[in-house]
């Protein structure tokens, strides 16, 4: 599915081809609620690193999130990208060098007509805030922590892959 997106003052404008388009999956961690609002959670896409074309790439700025030890006492910075504009603050992807192939674009961020998923993952719910309900679907999974089953591999179980 091909991807169209941008940020809320329209400076910044991206796209990229997705394989793995459907918004199921729901962060609940302290880098995505902090950094995107909302409900409590983010949901990031799966799309090709290759096709992505960018326009107004001069307003947009990378954070490395700081990420702890268990301790609290320790901290480094991640080695994921997330791109934001820098003029209205929309959060817009998240690249990370590990998986140099792939582009994480935001569900925040698409303009283009998502499709519905038939099932959510409610992911990392040990650090969702005291205030945030997780509100599951009959269907839905969640984890404390991270899920073993991959963006890729939900789509393929489901058989959405496109």
């Amino acid at each position: 599915m091909h991807l169209e997106g941008s940020c809320h003052c329209g400076s910044v404008t991206f796209s990229l081809d997705s394989a793995h388009p459907y918004p199921y999956q729901r962060c609940y961690c302290s880098i995505c609620r902090k950094t995107q609002g909302g409900g409590g959670y983010a949901i990031n896409l799966g799309g090709d690193a290759k096709t992505l074309k960018v326009h107004g790439k001069q307003h947009i700025t990378i954070y490395h999130a700081k990420m702890r030890d268990a301790s609290g006492k320790h901290v480094h910075a991640s080695s994921a990208e997330r791109h934001f504009c820098n003029l209205c603050g929309s959060a817009l992807w998240l690249f990370s060098p590990e998986w140099p192939d792939l582009i994480h674009p935001f569900a925040s961020a698409i303009d283009s007509d998502l499709p519905v998923p038939p099932e959510h993952t409610h992911l990392l719910i040990d650090s969702k805030a005291s205030w945030v309900e997780v509100q599951a679907g009959k269907h839905d999974k969640t984890f404390e922590q991270y899920p073993e089953e991959s963006i890729a591999d939900w789509h393929e179980r489901l058989g959405l892959v496109s």
